[in-house]
């Protein structure tokens, strides 16, 4: 119950009750009602700021959570990386070396996604880092899986074809020991027999023998070349044995094949002999993958046991020798 006061009146010797208007209650009121309000509005941003509510309590619980996911796939990530560089490895080292193909190229199986950003929708967020991060490697996960898929496909095609590729390799000496060949020259950079002093690059090797011994076709393909050609080869026979390989037979006294026949591996194709730049009976034989010459001696691997290999290559590996064309 609100007090009531009064004032003593000197004149009157009595008291007379105040009475304050409505107008003056309410300005009186008003200090009051502003300090309150501004004292609770300082207390609810102070709670604010300092206590979450339950609704930020379960939002930061659920963050934390999403967190801890995030990291835990960054985890399994790294594992499947690994696998895959592993796989990679393999296919590069392994499996496309025995199959003799090129390994894919590391710009290939790295390359990334071009154009817009794809991760601008990410942006703006507490973890967007975290998120933008993780989702860049999963993508690029994906693009090197889709590379190493296309490859295995090709290796199991390659595979498949193996009977084939195996059989048109050339992996025989192309004159047969009973014949009595004699190994002269290597491969690799040697002086010129006829012009002495010039350096030149042998990109084949010499067998020499007697005139019209048999030659033969050091795996299955297709006769390419079967003629008297200029360059100092003489008589000569390229067969093309499909995968990028080709052979050649040079200063043959005789040709036997005719361009576009198919042979198999040791047929007679034609004989030893000395044409062309040559000066003395002998075969030059070579053989070239996408036509890279290549060391012949690598490949006779069918046609020798370990120790006549090993001393074959000893010997291809010796400078100097006879040199005949």
């Amino acid at each position: 119950m609100p007090k009531i006061k009064y004032r003593f009146n000197q004149e009157t010797l009595s008291y007379h009750k105040i009475e304050t208007s409505f107008k003056k209650r309410l300005l009186k009121t008003i200090p009051s009602v502003i300090s309150a309000f501004v004292f609770g509005l300082a207390g609810i941003i102070i709670y604010t700021y300092t206590f979450d509510s339950p609704k930020e309590r379960q939002l930061k619980r659920e963050n934390k959570q999403l967190e801890l996911q995030y990291k835990i796939i960054g985890k399994k990530i790294q594992q499947i990386e690994s696998v895959l560089f592993d796989l990679q490895y393999r296919d590069d080292n392994i499996y496309r070396t025995i199959f003799e193909v090129e390994p894919i190229p590391e710009t290939m199986r790295n390359a990334g996604y071009g154009g817009m950003n794809r991760y601008e929708e990410l942006e703006g967020y507490d973890n967007s880092d975290l998120v933008i991060n993780t989702s860049k490697r999963i993508d690029k996960l994906m693009k090197q899986l889709y590379v190493q898929s296309k490859s295995f496909d090709e290796i199991v095609r390659l595979a498949k074809s193996k009977e084939k590729w195996l059989a048109s390799m050339p992996a025989i000496i192309p004159i047969l020991f009973k014949d009595h060949y004699k190994f002269l020259s290597h491969f690799g950079v040697r002086y010129d027999p006829v012009y002495k002093n010039t350096v030149k690059m042998h990109e084949g090797i010499d067998l020499a023998g007697a005139v019209g011994t048999n030659v033969r076709s050091t795996g299955e393909g297709t006769v390419k070349v079967a003629e008297y050609t200029g360059g100092g080869y003489g008589n000569e026979i390229i067969v093309d044995h499909g995968f990028g390989y080709t052979t050649r037979y040079a200063h043959l006294s005789k040709i036997i094949v005719k361009p576009g026949q198919k042979v198999k591996r040791g047929e007679i194709i034609g004989k030893l002999g000395s044409t062309g730049k040559s000066t003395g009976p002998h075969l030059h034989y070579e053989v070239r993958k996408n036509n890279v010459p290549m060391n012949p001696v690598n490949f006779f691997y069918l046609d020798m046991s370990p120790a006549e290999y090993d001393k074959m290559i000893e010997m291809s590996a010796q400078e100097g020798g006879i040199a005949l064309d």
